[in-house]
Protein backbone atom coordinates (compact mmCIF):
# COMPACT_ATOMS: atom_id res chain seq x y z
CA UNK A 1 0.00 0.00 0.00
CA UNK A 2 2.85 2.40 0.84
CA UNK A 3 4.55 1.68 -2.50
CA UNK A 4 1.30 2.43 -4.34
CA UNK A 5 1.05 5.87 -2.71
CA UNK A 6 4.67 6.68 -3.52
CA UNK A 7 4.19 5.53 -7.11
CA UNK A 8 0.98 7.59 -7.44
CA UNK A 9 2.72 10.68 -6.06
CA UNK A 10 5.69 10.18 -8.40
CA UNK A 11 3.37 9.78 -11.40
CA UNK A 12 1.53 12.96 -10.35
CA UNK A 13 4.79 14.94 -10.27
CA UNK A 14 5.88 13.56 -13.65
CA UNK A 15 2.47 14.47 -15.12
CA UNK A 16 2.73 18.05 -13.83
CA UNK A 17 6.25 18.44 -15.24
CA UNK A 18 5.42 17.03 -18.67
CA UNK A 19 2.25 19.10 -19.14
CA UNK A 20 3.92 22.34 -18.02
CA UNK A 21 1.19 22.70 -15.43
CA UNK A 22 2.45 24.74 -12.55
CA UNK A 23 4.78 26.76 -14.78
CA UNK A 24 3.71 30.42 -14.71
CA UNK A 25 2.61 31.90 -18.02
CA UNK A 26 2.04 35.56 -17.36
CA UNK A 27 0.73 38.44 -19.43
CA UNK A 28 3.65 40.48 -20.68
CA UNK A 29 1.71 43.15 -22.54
CA UNK A 30 -1.58 44.07 -24.20
CA UNK A 31 -1.75 45.37 -27.77
CA UNK A 32 -4.58 46.94 -29.75
CA UNK A 33 -5.13 47.46 -33.47
CA UNK A 34 -7.88 48.51 -35.87
CA UNK A 35 -9.09 45.53 -37.92
CA UNK A 36 -8.87 45.78 -41.70
CA UNK A 37 -6.52 48.75 -42.02
CA UNK A 38 -4.46 48.13 -45.16
CA UNK A 39 -2.52 50.07 -47.75
CA UNK A 40 -1.56 53.49 -46.41
CA UNK A 41 -2.66 52.52 -42.91
CA UNK A 42 -4.90 55.60 -42.61
CA UNK A 43 -7.55 55.16 -39.94
CA UNK A 44 -10.72 57.16 -40.59
CA UNK A 45 -14.20 56.81 -39.07
CA UNK A 46 -16.29 57.77 -42.12
CA UNK A 47 -19.93 58.87 -42.24
CA UNK A 48 -22.65 58.87 -39.59
CA UNK A 49 -23.14 55.23 -38.65
CA UNK A 50 -19.69 54.34 -39.97
CA UNK A 51 -17.84 51.71 -37.95
CA UNK A 52 -14.36 50.49 -37.13
CA UNK A 53 -13.54 47.29 -35.24
CA UNK A 54 -10.80 47.13 -32.60
CA UNK A 55 -8.88 43.98 -31.70
CA UNK A 56 -7.14 43.65 -28.34
CA UNK A 57 -4.58 40.91 -27.78
CA UNK A 58 -3.04 39.73 -24.50
CA UNK A 59 0.58 38.78 -25.18
CA UNK A 60 1.90 36.15 -22.77
CA UNK A 61 5.52 35.61 -21.75
CA UNK A 62 5.43 32.16 -23.41
CA UNK A 63 4.67 33.78 -26.78
CA UNK A 64 1.01 32.80 -26.68
CA UNK A 65 -1.44 35.49 -27.85
CA UNK A 66 -5.11 35.52 -26.90
CA UNK A 67 -7.84 37.79 -28.29
CA UNK A 68 -9.35 39.58 -25.26
CA UNK A 69 -11.32 42.22 -27.22
CA UNK A 70 -14.60 41.48 -25.43
CA UNK A 71 -13.08 41.53 -21.94
CA UNK A 72 -11.26 44.87 -21.78
CA UNK A 73 -12.21 48.30 -20.53
CA UNK A 74 -11.92 51.04 -23.14
CA UNK A 75 -10.98 54.63 -22.29
CA UNK A 76 -11.73 57.25 -24.97
CA UNK A 77 -10.23 60.74 -24.81
CA UNK A 78 -11.15 63.56 -27.22
CA UNK A 79 -8.09 65.46 -28.45
CA UNK A 80 -7.94 68.59 -30.58
CA UNK A 81 -10.64 70.22 -32.66
CA UNK A 82 -12.84 69.73 -35.68
CA UNK A 83 -12.05 71.52 -38.96
CA UNK A 84 -13.92 74.60 -37.66
CA UNK A 85 -11.57 74.80 -34.65
CA UNK A 86 -14.28 73.68 -32.20
CA UNK A 87 -13.08 71.33 -29.42
CA UNK A 88 -14.24 67.74 -29.93
CA UNK A 89 -17.09 66.47 -27.77
CA UNK A 90 -16.54 63.61 -25.38
CA UNK A 91 -18.26 60.29 -26.08
CA UNK A 92 -21.04 59.29 -26.30
CA UNK A 93 -21.24 62.31 -28.62
CA UNK A 94 -19.55 61.97 -32.04
CA UNK A 95 -18.55 58.34 -31.45
CA UNK A 96 -19.42 55.39 -29.25
CA UNK A 97 -17.53 52.20 -28.46
CA UNK A 98 -19.23 49.04 -27.25
CA UNK A 99 -17.87 46.14 -25.20
CA UNK A 100 -16.94 44.20 -28.35
CA UNK A 101 -14.65 47.00 -29.54
CA UNK A 102 -16.95 48.30 -32.27
CA UNK A 103 -16.57 52.06 -32.76
CA UNK A 104 -19.56 53.85 -34.36
CA UNK A 105 -19.81 57.45 -35.59
CA UNK A 106 -22.89 59.14 -34.10
CA UNK A 107 -24.39 62.65 -33.98
CA UNK A 108 -23.23 65.32 -33.81
CA UNK A 109 -21.30 64.72 -37.03
CA UNK A 110 -17.82 66.24 -37.26
CA UNK A 111 -14.89 66.49 -39.60
CA UNK A 112 -11.49 66.36 -37.92
CA UNK A 113 -9.62 66.63 -41.23
CA UNK A 114 -8.26 69.70 -43.02
CA UNK A 115 -6.88 69.89 -46.56
CA UNK A 116 -3.48 71.58 -46.49
CA UNK A 117 -3.10 71.17 -50.26
CA UNK A 118 -5.40 72.13 -53.11
CA UNK A 119 -8.59 70.67 -54.56
CA UNK A 120 -6.57 69.14 -57.40
CA UNK A 121 -3.78 67.86 -55.15
CA UNK A 122 -5.15 67.38 -51.62
CA UNK A 123 -2.90 66.91 -48.62
CA UNK A 124 -5.00 65.83 -45.66
CA UNK A 125 -4.07 66.24 -42.00
CA UNK A 126 -6.25 65.78 -38.97
CA UNK A 127 -6.88 68.54 -36.45
CA UNK A 128 -8.31 66.25 -33.79
CA UNK A 129 -8.87 62.62 -32.94
CA UNK A 130 -10.14 60.25 -30.30
CA UNK A 131 -7.40 58.44 -28.41
CA UNK A 132 -8.51 54.96 -27.30
CA UNK A 133 -6.65 52.79 -24.78
CA UNK A 134 -7.71 49.30 -23.69
CA UNK A 135 -7.04 47.98 -20.18
CA UNK A 136 -6.96 44.26 -19.36
CA UNK A 137 -5.95 42.80 -15.99
CA UNK A 138 -3.99 45.92 -15.06
CA UNK A 139 -2.18 46.21 -18.41
CA UNK A 140 -2.81 49.16 -20.74
CA UNK A 141 -2.54 48.80 -24.50
CA UNK A 142 -0.83 51.08 -26.96
CA UNK A 143 -3.11 54.02 -27.84
CA UNK A 144 -5.04 54.04 -31.11
CA UNK A 145 -5.92 57.44 -32.61
CA UNK A 146 -9.22 57.75 -34.52
CA UNK A 147 -9.86 60.84 -36.68
CA UNK A 148 -13.52 61.28 -37.67
CA UNK A 149 -15.07 62.14 -41.03
CA UNK A 150 -18.77 61.87 -40.25
CA UNK A 151 -19.64 65.33 -41.65
CA UNK A 152 -18.79 67.06 -44.90
CA UNK A 153 -16.14 69.71 -44.51
CA UNK A 154 -17.09 73.30 -45.18
CA UNK A 155 -13.60 74.60 -45.90
CA UNK A 156 -12.94 76.51 -49.12
CA UNK A 157 -10.17 74.07 -49.96
CA UNK A 158 -12.21 70.87 -49.52
CA UNK A 159 -15.09 70.95 -52.05
CA UNK A 160 -17.32 69.46 -49.37
CA UNK A 161 -15.03 66.50 -48.75
CA UNK A 162 -13.87 65.44 -45.33
CA UNK A 163 -10.60 63.57 -45.19
CA UNK A 164 -8.83 61.21 -47.53
CA UNK A 165 -11.09 58.98 -49.58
Amino acid sequence: MKHTRILAALLGVVTLLTTSCGVGDKIGSVSMSVVGITGSGVVDLKGLGGTLQLKVTANYTSGKQIDETNFVTYTVTAQGTDDGNVPLSSPPQTLTINKTGMITAVAPAVCTWVNLGTLQSPSWAFTGDYMIVATYRGFSSNPVFIPVASAASSGANTNGQCGPS
